[in-house]
C-alpha cells in the first residue's frame, strides 16, 4: 500500500500543544516560578512543561483532606526521577543519590522499572540544590519525563557480561544522542546564560521540532533469553542478535505500550511487532527516523490517543515501516530467529566473565529505605563506600552489585551478611516476580493503592499458593494505582489496576515471556474478591497444569480467558 496516504489525525491541537508552543523550547514561566515564594506549588502550564526537566508536581494525598479543613493548600512536593541509560551508576553515583534524598527529599529512592531513580518528597525551594547535586555527580534529569524520548532500557543480566557492556553502551549512545537540544534545563537549573539571539527552528531541536512529541516516547534493548525490559511493551525496541558470543545486530520491534484509559475503548496496552533485522551501527539511524515518524503523524489533538502504538494502527504496519524505509534510503533486512524464556532477574551471586562476579539483591517494590527491623539503605551505602564496580538498577525494580572482583567479593559478602541484605531466595516466587508502580501517596492519577498495598496482598496469595505446593513457581503479578501502566500490569500473568480505593480490575493470561497481552477477568473487585477467585484458579492450575506450563499459558489453555496477541482486542 503506497505511503502517501499517510498523515495526521484532523482535530484542533490540544491544549498541551498550546503551552509547548508558547514555550520558548521548554522554558516557559519556570525560571520565575521557581522562585515564588508565596507558593510551594506551581502553575499547570509550567508542571507540564516540568515533566520534560524531569519532575512532576505531587501533592501528599494523605494529607489532603485534612489541609483542606485547614484551608491550606496541599502539602506541595515534587518527584524527581533521573536519567539513567541502562540503570548503570557508579558508586560514587550510588552514595550522591542516597545523600540528595536524606537531605532534600522523603529519606528514601525508588528503583523504578525503566531501571532508574526516583526521588520524592523534594520542596519547591530545593529542587535546584537538589539537580545541581545531581549535575555534580554527573547525572541528569532531562527528558526523564515529557514528550520526548525517555530513558533507554538495556538488559541487566550478570552473566552474559560482555554483551552486556556493548548493550549498555548503545543504551547510552542512543540516550544522549536522542536528547532535545534545547539549552532550557541548563539555564534554569545549571545557571546557563541564555545566548542572545534565537537559531531557527530546524537548528534548534532538528529531531523534535518545537512542539517536540504528540506523547512520550521508550526505547528498550533486550538480550534473549532474557526480556527483563519486556521489549515488547516499548515504542521501539531493539532485540540483540548474538552468534558466537558476538552482538551481530538487532531485531527492530515498534509500537508497544501499557497505558489506557478506563471506560475508553479507543485505548488500549499494545504489543510492539517485529519489523526487521539492521545492524548495531544502523540503531541511532531507525531510532531517529521512527521518532520523527511519530513527530510527524502522531495524534496531537487527543492525548489519549497520542502515543506511538496508535500511530502504528491508525497508518497500517505495512505503511510505516515503508515510510521508515523511506526515511532511511535503506530496507531492513529479514528478521532474525530469537526466543527469550524469563523476564525476572537472577538472583544472588553471578559469575561474570574476566574474574568478575555480580549480586542481585532483591528489593521489594523497589523501595530503597531502612525499616525498623531491616536497615537496607544504610547496607547498601556501606557497600557504595568500598565498592569499585557499579550497579545496575533492574527493570524488576531489583540492584545488582555489579563488577565484583574476587578480592571485593569477601568484603561486600560481609555487609550483605551484615545487614542482612537479601537474595530474596528465602521469599517465594510470586513475591520475587511481583512489580508494583508508586501510586499512594504521592502520584497525581492514583485511584487505588499499589506499592504500600501489594505485599499484604502477597502475604494472602502465598497461602494459596503454599497450600499448592507452587511456593517455587514464578507467576507474575503486576499491580498499578491506575490504567498508566507504570508497572506493566498488562503483560503481568495477574494484573491489577486500580479503578477506587481498595477495588481493582483483575486481569489474567499475558505470557510470561512477554509475548501475550492479559485480558480483564473480573471488574472492580477487592481483596475478598481476588482471594475468592485465587482460590479457586490455584488448586487448578496445580492440578490441571502441563510440565513446565507457565499460569498465565494455562488459564488461556483451559479456557479461563481468551489469549490476547493485539491490543485491538484487548477489550472484545
Amino acid at each position: 500500500m503506497a505511503n502517501n496516504i499517510l498523515k495526521a489525525p484532523e482535530g484542533a491541537p490540544s491544549d498541551v500543544e498550546g503551552i509547548k508552543e508558547r514555550s520558548d523550547y521548554l522554558r516557559g514561566t519556570l525560571k520565575e516560578s521557581m522562585l515564588e515564594p508565596l507558593s510551594s506549588g506551581i502553575s499547570d502550564d509550567d508542571n507540564r512543561l516540568m515533566k520534560h526537566h524531569g519532575s512532576y508536581l505531587q501533592d501528599d494525598r494523605d494529607l489532603r483532606n485534612e489541609r483542606q479543613k485547614q484551608k491550606l493548600e496541599p502539602a506541595y512536593q515534587f518527584m524527581l526521577r533521573v536519567r539513567l541509560p541502562g540503570g548503570v551508576a557508579t558508586p560514587n553515583q550510588w552514595l550522591v543519590m542516597d545523600d540528595l534524598a536524606d537531605k532534600y527529599g522523603n529519606g528514601t529512592l525508588k528503583l523504578t522499572t525503566r531501571m532508574t531513580f526516583q526521588m520524592h518528597g523534594i520542596l519547591k525551594w530545593n529542587m535546584k540544590k537538589t539537580i545541581q547535586g545531581i549535575d555534580a555527580a554527573l547525572l541528569d534529569t532531562i527528558a526523564a519525563c515529557g514528550d520526548v524520548n525517555r530513558n533507554v532500557m538495556c538488559v541487566a543480566n550478570p552473566y552474559q557480561s560482555d554483551v552486556h557492556q556493548e548493550v549498555y553502551e548503545w543504551s547510552k549512545k542512543l540516550s544522549d544522542d536522542l536528547l532535545p537540544r534545547t539549552r532550557a534545563y541548563h539555564e534554569i537549573w545549571l545557571d546557563e546564560e541564555k545566548v542572545a539571539g534565537t537559531p531557527d527552528t530546524e537548528e534548534l531541536e532538528p529531531m523534535y521540532g518545537p512542539l517536540y512529541l504528540p506523547r512520550k516516547f521508550k526505547i528498550g534493548i533486550a538480550v534473549p533469553p532474557s526480556n527483563d525490559v519486556d521489549i515488547f511493551s516499548q515504542d521501539l525496541g531493539f532485540i540483540a542478535i548474538v552468534e558466537n558470543d558476538k552482538l551481530v545486530g538487532f531485531n527492530v520491534a515498534i509500537g508497544g505500550g501499557m497505558g489506557m484509559s478506563h471506560g475508553d475503548k479507543e485505548t488500549y496496552p499494545q504489543l510492539a511487532k517485529v519489523i526487521g533485522f539492521i545492524k548495531p551501527e544502523q540503531a541511532y539511524d531507525v531510532a531517529e527516523k521512527i521518532i520523527t515518524i511519530q513527530r510527524d503523524y502522531g495524534n496531537r489533538s487527543v492525548r489519549k490517543n497520542a502515543r506511538f502504538k496508535y500511530t502504528v494502527d491508525r497508518l497500517g504496519l505495512e505503511n510505516v515501516v515503508e515510510e521508515l524505509e523511506k526515511r532511511l534510503g535503506w530496507s531492513l533486512e529479514e528478521a532474525k530467529e530469537f526466543q527469550f524464556d524469563h523476564n525476572g532477574d537472577r538472583y544472588g551471586w553471578v559469575k561474570g566473565t574476566k574474574g568478575k562476579w555480580n549480586f542481585t539483591l532483591f528489593v521489594e517494590g523497589g523501595r530503597i529505605t531502612d525499616y525498623d527491623d531491616y536497615k537496607l539503605m544504610t547496607g547498601i551505602r556501606e557497600i557504595a563506600k568500598i565498592h569499585t564496580g557499579d550497579f545496575r538498577l533492574t527493570a524488576n525494580q531489583n540492584l545488582i552489585i555489579g563488577n565484583v572482583s574476587s578480592q571485593k567479593k569477601k568484603k561486600i559478602n560481609e555487609i550483605i551478611e551484615k545487614y542482612g541484605l537479601t537474595d530474596g531466595k528465602h521469599y517465594s516466587a510470586l513475591r520475587r516476580s511481583a512489580l508494583a508502580c508508586v501510586a499512594l501517596p504521592t502520584c497525581g492519577l492514583a485511584m487505588a493503592e499499589a506499592e504500600r498495598y501489594l505485599p499484604q496482598l502477597i502475604d494472602k496469595i502465598d497461602e494459596i499458593v503454599d497450600q499448592n505446593g507452587l511456593s517455587d513457581k514464578e507467576i507474575t503479578i503486576r499491580m498499578t494505582g491506575c490504567p498508566n501502566g507504570c508497572a506493566r500490569h498488562a503483560l503481568g500473568e495477574i494484573g491489577f489496576i486500580g479503578k477506587a480505593p481498595g477495588k481493582y480490575n483483575m486481569y489474567l493470561g499475558a505470557a510470561h515471556d512477554g509475548s501475550r497481552l492479559s485480558k480483564m477477568y473480573r471488574e472492580n473487585i477487592g481483596e475478598d474478591e481476588i482471594l475468592k477467585e485465587l482460590n479457586v484458579l490455584i488448586p487448578r492450575y496445580a492440578k490441571e497444569r502441563n510440565d513446565n506450563e507457565h499460569f498465565g499459558d494455562f488459564v488461556v489453555r483451559a479456557g479461563v480467558i481468551e489469549a490476547t496477541t493485539d491490543g485491538t482486542n484487548f477489550h472484545n
